[in-house]
């Protein structure tokens, strides 16, 4: 998918749309998670730190991610995949591999063009969104094929052609050839793919060591063998926050710790598994991190055993200097759990023990309250979805000093009107995502996805795509 989450969120704002959108964390120490084509321009990139992109994009729409949408994207797409082929591996909520000969699809440069150019179709009626797709005879050239296609394309890299195509591009456009790899073939005088595979394999071998070595001189030659694999099983689940300022006081720390124990745990009964290895992560002031692990009697998913493991983990670290970031994983996943006696006591306890707390809250009417104040985010996060008892549907553009400013649109609107309202405003709450298709009123408002930049929209009537050449070379 083509700039996926800003691209989502174009789709979704029509005051966006054709303007730079940058997703990711939004507070001072927050990382871009994905730019718009119109932020890139400003040299705007995935993993750059967000004050960073302000800097360079000042201008920009800096929202929070809203994973909810995303994710009913993804499986809408992952679903038109599986029509394809049975083999279909996902690499994240906006990319997969896909086998087209399991699916029956001809080894047939005609044929499989036709499949890539029907489910960009396909993809862009059921999201609204576009999608790149590169088509080849490995894993590795389909996935440089499909970034020669961004965005909204399609190349197929010809048998026969790998190596005249591949030669030319640097070697950190290998898999696994990463900062260090590269800056090691580097001192070596290697700095092309081309000149990876002129180095011979027992060159590689002697500066990366025999697997990497041999692994990396393969694919500089254009083979990978690696397969599509249906399912790629998670080898862990964890969940991590950054902090705005730095923690100190330990009683915060350690309840932000069983905070992220419990949306663990989420997520891993939402996966359906459980672990056997409690993992937690502390990221200091100094940007130093450790990490601690506890292995269990046995696999489980119970709040209580893996509360009570990241507790002990953290009894284990020194706070005392501030802490930036903590996390809290579980590894060692299973399909099923070892039921623990006494964890299960301790969760019954303390279930009963908040009932009976609700029960005398209540009793002293002050049940409702509390129920709206939870109900109410603790900030009103910018892109967030709202929805107004007069207004209608939103989503949130800032707040700050007691305000909240509101513009009151949805995917088939036009570009709405902006309102202010106090954070506390009754009339004001949390909203769902609206689909990013399908919804358009009767007056036939537009419902069209995010605009790409001038300068990498077609002309009308080209059918063709950005990259197509590589194909024909």
């Amino acid at each position: 998918m083509d700039a996926f989450f800003a691209a989502a969120e174009q789709a979704a704002k029509p005051s966006l749309r054709g303007k730079p959108v940058v997703v990711g964390g939004v507070g001072v120490r927050g990382v871009v998670s994905t730019a718009s084509y119109e932020a890139r321009v400003f040299g705007v990139r995935s993993a750059m730190p967000t004050a960073q992109a302000r800097r360079l994009c000042p201008n920009a729409a800096y929202l929070s991610p809203r994973f909810t949408l995303y994710r009913q994207v993804s499986d809408a797409v992952m679903e038109l995949l599986h029509a394809l082929s049975p083999l279909v591996e996902p690499l994240s909520l906006d990319e997969a591999f896909v086998d087209l000969e399991a699916g029956g699809v001809p080894a047939e440069t005609a044929a499989v063009r036709a499949v890539g150019e029907k489910l960009r179709r396909d993809i862009r009626s059921a999201t609204g969104l576009t999608g790149s797709v590169g088509l080849a005879g490995a894993k590795m050239l389909a996935k440089i094929a499909s970034e020669a296609a961004k965005p909204n394309g399609l190349v197929v890299i010809e048998p026969g052609t790998e190596r005249e195509l591949l030669g030319p591009m640097t070697v950190r456009t290998l898999p696994g050839v990463g900062p260090a790899t590269a800056e090691t073939l580097r001192r070596a005088g290697i700095h092309t793919v081309a000149e990876t595979a002129e180095a011979g394999e027992a060159e590689l071998v002697r500066l990366l060591g025999r697997a990497h070595g041999a692994g990396l001189y393969a694919m500089a030659l254009g083979q990978d063998d690696r397969p599509v694999v249906a399912e790629r099983d998670a080898k862990s689940i964890s969940v991590e926050d950054t902090f705005e300022v730095d923690l100190t006081d330990r009683t915060r720390v350690r309840s932000e710790v069983l905070r992220l124990a419990d949306r663990c745990v989420q997520r891993l009964r939402a996966a359906g598994r459980s672990g056997r290895t409690v993992v937690i992560k502390v990221r200091n002031y100094d940007f130093s991190t450790l990490t601690r692990s506890e292995t269990l009697r046995g696999p489980t998913d119970d709040p209580a055993v893996i509360r009570e493991a990241a507790v002990r983990l953290l009894e284990t670290v020194d706070t005392t200097g501030g802490v930036r970031l903590l996390g809290v994983g579980v590894s060692g996943l299973a399909d099923f759990t070892q039921e623990d006696l006494f964890a299960q006591l301790a969760t019954e306890r303390e279930a009963a023990e908040a009932a009976t707390a609700a029960a005398v809250e209540q009793a002293d009417g002050e049940r409702e309250p509390h129920e709206a104040e939870e109900e109410r985010p603790r900030r009103w996060y910018p892109g967030l979805d709202v929805v107004h008892d007069e207004f209608g549907a939103g989503w949130v553009q800032g707040s700050g000093v007691g305000r909240v400013t509101v513009r009151f649109e949805t995917p088939w609107s036009a570009p709405g009107r902006v309102r202010t309202f106090a954070v506390e405003d009754p009339a004001l709450r949390p909203g769902e995502p609206l689909p990013l298709v399908g919804g358009a009123p009767a007056d036939g408002q537009s419902s069209e996805p995010a605009i790409l930049p001038k300068f990498l929209s077609p002309e009308p009537g080209d059918t063709g795509s950005v990259g197509e050449e590589i194909s024909s070379r």
